[in-house]
């Protein structure tokens, strides 16, 4: 890739965190295949457009929220971070808007697209929904401290459903929810971030988190004996009531195991990461990659090992990426012509 055209891409890829991009499109994959094979019982007569279209819509959500959130806090970040794309005018604030309103725009369109084919424009009212919560996260969310890592989670969780409004199966996305809540709230207390947690936060996330989950609960079991469908359904449709999305199989097991191998992954890194900071910052990112284990373990548990192991794909996938992006960075920095001063200068 010639140099020029490394210095203009990699500063956008830093800005929209598109390392991690493929964790948001595992989950809401893993959706549409539980709802694939929720409504045909198989994935035979899954359009591939829909999949395409539906990783649009996560790449479009997520692009956006993380643009947005650096445009945000660019004079913050001059001060406590003046390496990153805007404070370091590798992007110009004017550009970063282009890119994030055109990711929301993409995010909108794929969604609107997505609704069409399916008859399902709840999916459409989920992508608008979703998108003004990572707004509401960036501009004051993320200032709320408990009322700001619980609103991580439902994002997660309203991301997750936008391929499924009809919840065909509710402990996927709020093993997510749950998952990402209680990660950002660890790694947020390891980091040692301020405003400081203090129990009042702790039992707020908690207890936020508590409610939240009864209530979907109690949400579903409520449309208990609605079909899944929604317009047109069969008698098959019927049968699969939205009672089955609270069924429990053997295939639960899985993503219940991947829950106990995160928390034995989180205390080995503890140990392992001597300052508390550092281990927050791998706890948080080996946490996000970790959702795609979980995506895998419900498709796997509930489907079958053969779409599962495509979706486990994308983690080395994620990783890959990650890794990639620091080389990148590392080669970008020895290609940039070195600053000489004058003696006496500081």
């Amino acid at each position: 890739m010639p140099i020029s055209l490394a210095h203009r891409l990699f500063p956008v890829l830093q800005l929209t965190r598109m390392a991690l991009v493929f964790t948001a499109i595992a989950d809401s994959a893993a959706a549409l295949l539980l709802l694939a094979h929720a409504r045909q019982g198989s994935l035979g007569r899954l359009p591939v457009a829909h999949v395409v279209v539906v990783a649009l819509i996560s790449v479009g959500l997520y692009g956006f929220g993380m643009s947005l959130n650096d445009i945000i806090d660019r004079r913050r970040d001059s001060q406590l971070a003046a390496h990153r794309p805007l404070p370091s005018g590798r992007i110009g604030v004017g550009t970063a808007h282009w890119i994030c309103a055109g990711l929301g725009v993409l995010a909108l369109l794929a969604g609107a697209i997505y609704s069409r084919w399916t008859g399902q424009w709840m999916s459409f009212a989920l992508v608008v929904g979703t998108g003004l919560l990572i707004a509401f996260y960036d501009f004051a969310g993320k200032y709320l401290v408990a009322l700001g890592l619980l609103t991580l989670g439902l994002i997660r969780f309203f991301h997750a459903v936008i391929p499924a409004p009809t919840l065909p199966l509710l402990w996927h996305p709020l093993f997510l929810l749950n998952h990402v809540t209680l990660l950002s709230v660890i790694a947020y207390a390891w980091e040692q971030k301020r405003p400081a947690l203090t129990r009042g936060h702790w039992w707020g996330v908690l207890g936020g988190l508590f409610v939240v989950n009864g209530m979907l609960i109690a949400f579903v079991w409520w449309r208990r004996g609605q079909p899944l469908l929604g317009p047109n359904p069969t008698a098959q449709d019927v049968m699969n009531t939205a009672f089955a999305a609270l069924r429990i199989e053997p295939g639960l097991l899985f993503p219940i195991v991947a829950a106990a191998g995160f928390a034995t992954l989180a205390i080995l890194m503890r140990r392992r990461y001597g300052p508390a900071r550092e281990a927050g910052q791998a706890l948080m990112l080996y946490g996000l990659l970790w959702l795609i284990v979980y995506d895998a373990a419900f498709v796997l548990g509930y489907i079958g090992p053969a779409p599962a192991m495509a979706l486990f794909a994308l983690l080395p996938l994620a990783y890959g990426s990650v890794q990639l992006m620091r080389w990148w960075g590392r080669l970008m920095t020895l290609s940039q012509r070195p600053a000489f001063k004058r003696a006496g200068e500081s």
